[in-house]
């Protein structure tokens, strides 16, 4: 079995922009395509320039673009390229998805219902633009909170959790009000019942229909203003925790059930006391992760994994994938703004660096840009991670960190001499 020369790969943003140098190092040509619908979050790196073909709604004339430069597989980088990137598949007759229903892998509440076809178990939902008919919905359930958030949401983007009626109407006006992170209205909510159990994401790579788990990690989210979660940090689970295997085994059956066969998913699953429960899948990478610190702690990431497969098929099909293993516990910790202030200049990021856990710092802004309050995860102001032998020291640093955002991370610098 072997694999292809060239692969494109649309819109390579987010922990996507490591991609094209992976594929590189594994001996293929790279493409890079800017697809139509960029996600607003990776705005600062969004240049046409960087990118090889730009799709301007055309799929005949970007296949075409794509067929005369010899690319033979396509890959979405970030959540903004997976249809586009199903469609090209499709079109060039290239290893790709299944194209039944392939906007199960992006809108919500279709992913729901094929996972739910497939006999595994989901959140009881309803997708409507009507209040009245939500406010019903939310009345004959009984059960509160709910979650309310767009069809089509990308992290914690305009997602609710709501305890009360007003609560739910105001949610559902802040939603419908909104345009989402890839340039698009919202005209409905969708509301799901709130699962309670322990979050996991599933971060895979699969060719030809097989799968190979690359990494499992578990959240731990904080709420803001009482409705809103927020990531608040992360960490690795051993691959033998019997949760991570109940869990494992539910990700790969998501993957069947959304025909996701060739590329990369990011699956979001509930360990519920009635078992694994899905949140949401993405047929993408996972997350913003720095590869390099991944493989240090992990021994393997998804980026490297990925750009395996797909130049060396083989190796999965004979399950001669790396398995990860964590050496040194790590915690990767989102950034939180309670403030209007600015991103941080060097002498205030001091006291972080100096973290004896610390291991890197990425900031979503350049430095003095403005930083709003965080309120989702495209509004954090960057992550760190922490990494030890002991996890008192990684907690340590942890609250230490909080305690600095609170104190004036993200004031403004003071000025010294001139007038």
């Amino acid at each position: 079995m072997t694999g292809p020369r060239t692969v494109a790969v649309v819109d390579a943003d987010g922990i996507g922009a490591h991609l094209p140098g992976a594929l590189r190092r594994e001996g293929l040509g790279c493409v890079v395509v800017r697809s139509d619908t960029p996600s607003a979050s990776f705005a600062h790196d969004r240049s046409e320039a960087g990118a090889d073909v730009v799709h301007t709604g055309d799929l005949s004339a970007t296949a075409a673009a794509l067929r005369g430069l010899g690319v033979d597989f396509v890959v979405a980088g970030t959540e903004s390229g997976v249809l586009l990137a199903d469609a090209l598949s499709a079109a060039l007759g290239t290893p790709g998805n299944g194209m039944s229903v392939p906007t199960a892998r992006r809108d919500k509440y279709a992913m729901a219902r094929a996972v739910a076809a497939a006999g595994l178990a989901t959140a009881d939902s309803l997708v409507t633009g009507s209040l009245p008919e939500l406010r019903e919905w939310v009345r004959r359930r009984g059960e509160w909170p709910v979650v309310l958030k767009p069809r089509a949401s990308a992290g914690t983007d305009q997602v609710h959790f709501c305890h009360d009626e007003q609560q739910v109407a105001t949610a559902f006006a802040a939603v419908v009000a909104a345009t989402d992170h890839y340039g698009t209205r919202n005209t409905t909510v969708l509301a799901q019942r709130y699962l309670r159990g322990e979050e996991y994401f599933v971060n895979t790579v699969s060719r030809d229909g097989a799968h190979h788990v690359v990494e499992v990690w578990r959240y731990h989210k904080a709420l803001i203003a009482g409705t809103v979660p927020m990531y608040d940090y992360e960490e690795p689970v051993p691959a033998d925790d019997p949760g991570v295997r109940r869990v494992a085994a539910y990700a790969l059956a998501v993957l069947d059930a959304l025909e996701i066969r060739n590329g990369s998913a990011h699956t979001e699953v509930m360990l519920t006391a009635e078992g694994p429960v899905l949140v949401e899948c993405g047929a993408r990478p996972g997350g913003a992760h720095t590869p390099e610190v991944v493989s240090r702690c992990l021994g393997t990431n998804q980026i490297d994994l990925l750009a395996r497969v797909i130049a060396r098929p083989g190796e999965l099909a004979a399950g001669t994938l790396p398995r990860y293993r964590i050496g040194t516990p790590l915690r990767y910790v989102s950034l939180i703004s309670q403030v209007d202030g600015v991103a941080p200049d060097a002498a205030r990021l001091a006291p972080v660096r100096a973290l004896r856990s610390f291991v890197e710092l990425v900031l979503t802004a350049p430095e003095g840009s403005p930083v709003r309050p965080t309120v989702d995860l495209n509004s954090s102001p960057g992550y760190v991670y922490l990494s030890a032998p002991d996890p008192a020291q990684i907690e340590a640093d942890y609250r230490r960190l909080r305690e600095l955002e609170r104190t004036g991370l993200y004031a403004a610098p003071v000025p010294t001499g001139g007038r």
